[in-house]
């Protein structure tokens, strides 16, 4: 009785705690993993299968905790710094709008164009990169920036998993499942996931368009920027290559992809020191920490209450709830993930999750097998990540435009942002998961 609701009340306390202060949340998530294993040191809790304490701990360190996926965070986050050090992207935006034929269309590729660099940046970045060229159009035509930068932010969410170097969720999902960089392309011979965001995207663009009808007046060029260097898009290139190769090299997603981007962040950050453009300090600054230890926890967290078996109970629940439809399973894992991002953080969400819709999928497959996983999983993360799109506090691309606005003296509310961001998400998730369904069901 000890072994089942200790790792339950562990892991509700520690959300309670997550949902009270953003700021504790790395901190409380290694305490309660902490405790954990203490509790595992001590005999109250055990790991199925696996004898001993060296044996337990062996399974923690080795098997839990994703190293891979956390040396590939920790790589993309520097990389993210040194290209957007390289004013590449606002280049590039630029250059869009100077080539528009009226601010509506300007705003709505610079979107686009966002959403690209999503795909292989950290969607935070992406916003920062951009926002300043939208807002300087937006101030020489005298009209509101809320809704361009809404536009940004959200479609930096979608994006962001298309690949699996584009966004934590990605990253998670690919270390779980054991996917390649090529498999969010083509998976056991079928569209991945890219293809779902890409339908997404697409549908979406309409709902952006109509966003943005208000915008058709001239344009008036802006300014251009020089860009700095094109090494940092080199590098990337270069790691994207490695990645792609790495689906046959590493089959089980075990080490090279986190190697790659470690390597290819430390020669990024030598690089950056001797081009002068700034130090380590600053490269250190660009990670970000509390994620990568927040995720430490996690693993441990989430490991503990399937060895309790409460994330069979709670797959068990969604199947029978849904009468063992595969359809209403389908329905209610994307609507769960759907309305829980939009006030709750996707990725201690996502950790949570996955393990029960693997164990959902798993209940409709052949024998216990894995022929419907990807399905639930796929359904799972586009409904995670783009349920964040709804409010302002659902993801942290949307937070950091708020901030944007807020220091341009526009206070956007609840409501003003919905209107914008519950469209898209519709739009993005009907035709995403209607595409995932078509294709993996």
């Amino acid at each position: 009785m000890t072994a089942l609701y200790l790792p339950l009340a562990v892991f509700v306390s520690a959300y309670v705690l997550f949902i009270a202060s953003d700021k504790l949340k790395p901190w409380v998530s290694l305490a309660a993993g902490a405790l954990l294993l203490t509790l595992y040191g001590a005999g109250l809790l055990r790991v199925p299968e696996v004898e001993g304490l060296g044996g337990t701990f062996r399974f923690f360190l080795g098997e839990v905790i994703e190293w891979n996926v956390l040396g590939l965070m920790l790589g993309m986050m520097v990389l993210s710094k040194v290209f957007e050090d390289s004013r590449i992207p606002a280049v590039l935006a630029e250059t869009l709008v100077d080539r528009s034929k009226d601010a509506r269309h300007a705003l709505f590729w610079v979107t686009a164009l966002t959403g690209f660099f999503s795909i292989f940046l950290c969607n935070v970045s992406c916003v920062l990169l951009i926002a300043p060229v939208a807002l300087s159009l937006t101030r020489k035509l005298k009209l509101s920036p809320v809704r361009p930068l809404i536009c940004l932010a959200v479609a930096s969410n979608l994006q962001g998993v298309a690949t699996l170097i584009g966004d934590p969720p990605s990253m998670l999902m690919a270390g779980h499942m054991r996917l390649g960089f090529n498999d969010f392309f083509f998976f056991q011979g079928r569209p991945g996931i890219f293809w779902a965001v890409q339908a997404g995207a697409v549908a979406s663009g309409v709902v952006v368009w109509a966003l943005l009808r208000r915008y058709g007046c001239a344009i008036r060029l802006i300014e251009r920027e020089q860009v700095r260097s094109w090494v940092p898009a080199w590098l990337i290139g270069a790691l994207v290559v490695v990645l792609a190769a790495s689906s046959s090299l590493d089959r089980h997603f075990t080490w090279l992809a986190g190697t790659a981007a470690l390597v290819a962040a430390v020669a990024a950050g030598v690089w950056y020191v001797r081009a002068g453009w700034g130090g380590a300090r600053e490269l250190l600054r660009a990670i970000d920490w509390q994620t990568l230890l927040f995720l430490v926890g996690m693993f441990v967290l989430v490991q503990s209450l399937s060895d309790a078996g409460w994330l069979q109970r709670v797959a068990g629940g969604i199947t029978a709830l849904t009468g063992g439809h595969l359809l209403y399973a389908f329905c209610a894992v994307v609507g769960v993930s759907v309305v829980v991002s939009a006030v709750v953080d996707n990725v201690p969400f996502l950790v949570a999750m996955i393990p029960v819709a693997d164990s959902v999928a798993r209940t409709f497959s052949p024998e216990g097998g894995a022929e419907k996983v990807p399905l639930m999983m796929f359904g799972l993360l586009a409904g995670a990540c783009l349920g964040g799109n709804i409010t302002p506090i659902g993801a942290s691309a949307n937070i950091v435009a708020m901030g944007i606005l807020r220091k341009e003296g526009y206070r956007v509310s609840f409501p003003e942002f919905m209107r914008a961001g519950l469209p898209f998400t519709v739009a993005a998730v009907l035709a995403g998961c209607g595409f995932i369904w078509f294709v993996w069901a």
